[in-house]
């Protein structure tokens, strides 16, 4: 069984809460209130800034220069192009790159992108990569969820639909690849530097890391 999915196995609980969370489903459904979405807009432009710089930290915790280059063009892709892309469906929802940068972290934020870090920063490239597996693969399943749950029979999302622009970001195979380029490299340093007596503490280190993403979720219903 690939490591990701013993992980997932491992904390099957945390793992459905975060992808079966409310917030997804009312999303998938259209009835996720705009205010809710917008919180969690605002707050995932700032969680992004935080992911750069774990992106970051993976060229510095990487063990070989073939996986300083993946993280380096990781960091090159979240700010030269997804933050971009980002600001704009931001302004679809009324939301101006002003708004964004000026908007303070929420305790939720500060709560998963720091885990993050101090979980990189205290051990090796491997923890880093269990601590944001939930966030890049995570988002992958539930792009395929949703399309599957509240798709058209032909695979798209239907034009009208409220939030048909996330939903059809995650689900597409752009965002695929890179989650299967993400679980792939999770398993490479799996391979290489997993032991039995490791297995348990990376366990909870990524049951933690998926509450805190479930946490994520709930500080836009909570905000609506």
């Amino acid at each position: 069984m690939p490591f990701f999915d013993t992980l997932k196995t491992a904390r099957a609980d945390d793992w459905q809460a975060y992808t079966r969370h409310a917030f997804v489903e009312q999303l998938g459904a259209g009835t996720l209130p705009k205010a809710a979405f917008q919180t969690y807009l605002v707050q995932d432009y700032l969680f992004l800034i935080q992911f750069a710089r774990a992106h970051a930290l993976a060229v510095y915790k990487s063990t070989s220069l073939e996986d300083m280059r993946a993280a380096a063009a990781g960091v090159s892709a979240i700010l030269d192009v997804e933050m971009d892309l980002h600001v704009r469906l931001c302004a679809d929802w009324g939301l101006s790159r002003s708004d964004l940068e000026h908007s303070i972290e929420a305790p939720q934020t500060i709560a998963y992108t720091r885990f993050v870090l101090e979980a990189g920063q205290a051990g090796d490239i491997l923890d880093l990569m269990v601590a944001l597996s939930p966030c890049m693969l995570g988002y992958a399943e539930i792009g395929n969820y949703l399309l599957s749950q509240f798709g058209q029979a032909d695979g798209t999302i239907a034009p009208d639909h409220p939030y048909a622009a996330w939903i059809s970001e995650y689900s597409g195979q752009d965002y695929q690849d890179v989650a299967q380029a993400t679980a792939a490299t999770l398993e490479k340093h799996a391979n290489e530097l997993l032991t039995e007596a490791r297995r348990p503490r990376l366990e909870k280190l990524f049951g933690q890391a998926t509450r805190l993403e479930a946490d994520f979720w709930q500080m836009g219903l909570v905000a609506d």
